[in-house]
Formats: structure tokens, sequence, C-alpha cells
């Protein structure tokens, strides 16, 4: 594909990402979208997440760029860039470039929660699977897929111009700071019923 996403952000929202790393071998095993209520997750708007984004220093550094954010989903890019190379003999971007970006993106998704007014990072698990190859722009992508009164649940992939197999894949828990989600969180209990 020769046409650059930071060229032009994306006019549709990207594709749910399949739970778990949605692979086996070199398969790529579809798997549905977990449900959740329309409460869970919504659209905020572009501009204040593009800020909060270039307002990290850390993310201003990495030359990220919001692709995406609405809906409880986000799409980071990070440009490839030689300040960032961890192994010189390869040219290869270094693991805490990729993590950075993972983190990010993910914040971001929470961010789109309605309640949100603020998180951080609780837990995240980044496995590596790959490589990114040299050269490439590097695409993170992440989705709040459950949220209790407290606590996001986020997962995220990242990849270079090749989907699959992806360069790392991501789970983590996050803070949200804001409220109550709806009635009911992942304990089953209804609001009136939590002590």
């Amino acid at each position: 594909m020769d046409r650059k996403m930071s060229e032009t952000p994306p006019t549709e929202e990207p594709a749910p990402l399949a739970q778990g790393s949605g692979l086996r071998g070199n398969k790529t095993v579809p798997v549905t979208e977990p449900a959740r209520s329309k409460a869970s997750c919504a659209k905020i708007d572009p501009d204040a997440a593009r800020r909060f984004i270039e307002a990290i220093p850390h993310a201003k550094a990495l030359n990220m760029r919001l692709e995406f954010v609405g809906d409880g989903k986000a799409v980071i890019s990070m440009p490839y860039d030689e300040r960032f190379i961890g192994d010189p003999a390869t040219g290869v971007i270094a693991g805490g470039a990729v993590s950075a970006l993972i983190d990010t993106c993910c914040g971001a998704a929470v961010l789109s929660h309605p309640q949100a007014r603020g998180t951080a990072t609780l837990d995240l698990r980044i496995d590596y699977m790959r490589s990114a190859r040299p050269g490439q722009r590097i695409v993170a992508r992440a989705e709040c897929y459950h949220a209790t009164r407290s606590v996001a649940f986020v997962r995220a992939i990242a990849h270079d111009d090749i989907a699959d197999p992806p360069v790392a894949t991501a789970a983590g828990t996050f803070t949200l700071e804001g409220g109550p989600v709806s009635p009911e969180d992942s304990s089953g209990q209804s609001a009136e019923a939590r002590p």
C-alpha cells in the first residue's frame, strides 16, 4: 500500500481487535468482539484527544500522531526515526519506543470513555512477536472493551506495514477516573446493591 496513513487520517472507525492475540500459528483466527453496553465507551472530541496526546512530552518526542479516537478505540502512529534505533547493526526500533506507543494508545482509548476525566496505567503486558521492519511506521490500535466504576480493560496491537504477525500485542488495565459506568459493573451487582 503506497498511501501513508499520516497523510490522510482514516475516515472510518477501525475494525475491532480480536480477543487475545487472535493468532494461531501464522493464521488469523476470527474472534467475535465481546458484547458491551452502549454506555461502556463513546466518541469524544478528536481535537481534545489530539491536544492531550500532543501535551505528553514522550508522545511529542516520539512524533506520535493520533489517527483515530472514539467509541473506546484509538489508533496512534509513530514514524520511523533513526534516533530511536535500538540495534544500530539492524536499524530496528527499540522496544521502549514501541511500548510507549502502545501505552499511550491504550490511554487514549480509555479517555474516549464517556465518564473518563483521567487515567493512569495500572498494568500493561506487552508480548513482542517480532521486530518492526527498519524504515517502517508503526501503528498501534487499542480498544477499551470493558469498564467498571474505576478500572478500564484494554487490549492493543502494534504493526508496521505487515499486519500478520504483528510487532506486538498487549493487554492492560487502566484507572478510570470519573465515576460510575452503568448501573452494573463486572461483579453483576446493581449499583444499589453494592456497599
